[in-house]
């Protein structure tokens, strides 16, 4: 059904990365939502990390709006969906306003994502090394594509109050509006490591702590009713928000029918990544979904039938998964009785005889271990083979972020044949019901993956 949303809403985006956008965009949510306001989180790209920090800002799931993974025509559904309810909705960019995919435009940029959701820009410009430069910097970006709305400027890394001076009088006679400015301060500085910031899972209560940090730098630096009211300037939005159920049945997927099979969804501060839309697109299956914790839980949930492990930093915890032996035992029980799983990069990891040299799951016959090289980037890819989530033939976009390697054995066939870019490669396991890979896939643009695992997973009372 047709619908016209009328949401306030923002992006905030940035010159390049490292400007502070997490910053703003992470006490932007926090402040609005201290004001009384229910505020939806949004994020552009495939990042896992920020949004569980937006989640801590607003009470409500973080969720994920990537054109390149989940396609174009979903951007605006996926968003009404998830800002349902809300009295502001408040999209952080990826990279540079206009970095996307590489090589294909604004493919997956910010820049994009703004002019689909027809959202003002707030831009966040690093100003510690300028100081009447940084009007050219922003009139560049402001008219580089003018369908793109730059509504105004978030100063961050003011050193002084003669800096901030100088700032301001250059974009006054840019004739932009500053809506804010941030000085330079460690408060709500948030620890990074390998693969960017550390998960909020593994931090609290110092994340708690660091997005109350970002909430007060915000206040008190911007002004919030300028904001609110750049917000409310955003046109209405008209199109059908996405549903889980449509999808399934949009997909030829029957309503589940019979006993609701448990799903078991890997959790906690090894396995933090994860869409908020595979586990409605689940459950909307006719799952019941129920989240474990193998740092801690020394047992699948009761009546297990079928598992999901997203991705994550098991390397980090590989001495204390290994302790686990108990629950290493029982996935690979459930996965050795043919029931579905199906593991993302992290998952993949925890599926192997080992890593790093600490025993893992051994459902795979590879061995894992880290490397000094990143690896990183968007994938087109087809499925090889029949699995648990995927007819052979079938096409999907994903992205891959690690920095591990993997030396397989012998006995699987591969779960994807990457397409693009690079020359043709085969990637990842399908061993009975295992799926296991190296690539990230988001759900909402594969609805029927979740059934597919629904329909193969054990149901409550049959033996496993």
């Amino acid at each position: 059904m047709v619908s016209t949303l009328r949401i306030p809403r923002l992006v905030v985006a940035a010159p390049s990365s490292g400007s502070g956008k997490t910053t703003v965009a992470t006490g932007l949510m926090a402040a609005f939502t201290g004001r009384g306001l229910t505020v939806s989180p949004h994020k552009a790209g495939p990042d896992y990390i920020d949004p569980g920090y937006h989640a801590l800002a607003t009470g409500r799931p973080g969720r994920n709006l990537d054109a390149y993974l989940c396609g174009t025509e979903l951007l605006g559904p996926l968003f009404a969906h998830g800002a349902a309810g809300a009295d502001l909705a408040v999209v952080e960019g990826v990279m540079g306003l206009y970095d996307g995919a590489a090589g294909q435009g604004e493919l997956a940029s910010t820049a994009q994502l703004a002019k689909v959701l027809r959202a003002p820009v707030v831009l966040v410009v690093d100003g510690s090394s300028q100081s009447r430069s940084v009007a050219a910097l922003v009139h560049g970006f402001a008219s580089w594509d003018p369908e793109v709305r730059i509504g105004g400027v978030i100063l961050n890394k003011v050193g002084s109050d003669r800096h901030e001076e100088l700032l301001r009088d250059a974009l006054d006679e840019a004739g932009v509006d500053v809506l804010g400015v941030l000085r330079r301060t460690p408060q709500a500085a948030t620890p990074s490591r390998h693969l960017g910031l550390v998960p909020v899972a593994e931090r609290e209560p110092d994340a708690v702590a660091a997005v109350a940090a970002m909430a007060e730098q915000v206040r008190a630096g911007c002004d919030l009713d300028a904001l609110w009211a750049l917000a409310r300037s955003a046109p209405p939005l008209t199109g059908a928000p996405w549903d889980p159920a449509g999808a399934l049945a949009g997909a030829g997927t029957p309503p589940p029918s019979g006993p609701r099979p448990v799903v078991a969804v890997a959790g906690g501060a090894a396995f933090t990544f994860s869409y908020a839309e595979h586990a409605e697109l689940l459950t909307a299956a006719g799952a019941e979904v129920v989240p474990f914790d193998p740092l801690r839980d020394e047992h699948l949930p009761e009546s297990a039938g079928a598992l999901v492990i997203g991705g994550g930093f098991p390397e980090v915890y590989a001495p204390e998964l290994s302790a686990n032996a108990a629950l290493r035992a029982e996935v690979a029980a459930l996965a050795a009785a043919g029931a579905p799983v199906a593991a993302e990069c992290a998952g993949l990891l925890y599926l192997a005889r080992e890593l790093d040299g600490a025993p893992m799951c051994g459902v795979l016959d590879a061995s894992a271990r880290m490397t000094e090289r990143l690896t990183l980037g968007y994938r087109d890819a087809v499925a090889v083979g029949d699995s648990v989530l995927a007819p052979a033939g079938t096409r999907v976009s994903g992205h891959e972020f690690h920095r591990t390697r993997l030396e397989p054995g012998a006995g699987t066939e591969p779960a994807w044949g990457v397409v693009r870019p690079g020359p043709p490669r085969t990637e990842g396991f399908v061993r009975g019901g295992v799926h296991a890979s190296y690539l990230h896939v988001h759900w909402a643009a594969l609805p029927t993956a979740a059934s597919r695992l629904v329909a193969r997973a054990v149901r409550p009372g049959a033996p496993v």
